[in-house]
């Protein structure tokens, strides 16, 4: 599949930190997740696609604008929808005069048309009902889901959100991933997360970050894999483990490397990122 979001060898450093480490990606449409600890360098790279910062070296595209330039920098602004992980909401707005702020900073200038765009976006996140309530009185998914529809106004073709779902209650995420795969139906999303669960359930590519760099691209199925062979049950946790923990059946579930004659287990994509960023750490200290 052709992409739509080019990336090439990034780097930013802010004052001795290294943020971004000749990161280089794909975006192709629906959603790719982006997996890793915190410090990583994740809200870095959106914030260097959402063009809110400039990479010391490196370039990038987004739907075939480069924005080196201004008249590049523009377009892609104007292709983009951007959910930052504290959105910044003034609390005495209505959640229909905040989607109408950001709609005016996208330059709708046409009031009516505007207006229309507004609701359009509140109605695709069923927030149709409770245009006109203060955002302070609203619950943190419906907060969420303002945020959401903000960064949907003018139908972007490229939608950044970092970590969306954090805060939120078990019902208030799977609303909300049933709203994120609206969204990707048709266009590109990068979802930025601490939660593998968002990812195993949405996400048809995946993306594991460390350090500033890449060390994952492919799909959570490919993710998973990498743990094949090494996610073993014992009836104690196991000594040599990388990590374990008790189930709710009693047994320990174990990931590393097992011992020979162990019960292996079928890893998850929680399984595969584990492994992953130990087998980084293990290679950083060598």
């Amino acid at each position: 599949m052709t992409p739509t979001v080019s990336a090439s060898g990034l780097h930013l450093r802010y004052g001795g930190t290294r943020a971004l480490d000749d990161v280089s990606l794909r975006l192709t449409p629906g959603v790719t997740g982006l997996l890793g600890p915190n410090g990583a360098g994740k809200t870095t790279l959106l914030r260097v696609l959402a063009t809110a910062v400039p990479p010391d070296r490196g370039a990038f595209t987004v739907l075939g604008h480069d924005p080196a330039g201004s008249r590049g920098r523009q377009q892609v602004r104007r292709s983009l929808g951007y959910l930052p992980q504290s959105p910044g909401f003034h609390p005495d707005f209505s959640a229909f005069e905040f989607v109408d702020y950001v709609a005016i900073l996208k330059e709708l200038t046409d009031r009516t048309a505007r207006h229309r765009e507004v609701r359009r976006v509140l109605e695709e996140v069923d927030l149709g009902d409770v245009r006109a309530r203060r955002i302070k009185k609203l619950s943190g998914g419906m907060r969420q889901r303002v945020a959401l529809a903000a960064a949907l106004v003018g139908d972007p073709g490229f939608l950044v959100l970092d970590e969306p779902t954090v805060g939120l209650d078990p019902e208030q995420r799977m609303r909300f991933r049933e709203l994120i795969a609206q969204a990707g139906e048709g266009r590109t999303v990068l979802l930025s997360t601490h939660q593998t669960e968002d990812v195993a359930m949405l996400c048809h590519r995946v993306l594991v970050m460390a350090d500033g760099r890449i060390l994952f691209e492919g799909t959570p199925a490919e993710l998973a894999a990498r743990a094949a062979g090494r996610v073993w049950s014992s009836t104690e946790r196991a000594p040599g483990a990388k990590a374990g923990w008790r189930t709710g059946t009693g047994s320990f579930r174990n990931v590393g490397d097992p011992p020979a004659g162990a019960d292996l287990l079928e890893p998850t994509l929680e399984d595969g990122y584990l492994l992953t960023l130990d087998d980084r750490a293990t290679e950083v200290a060598a």
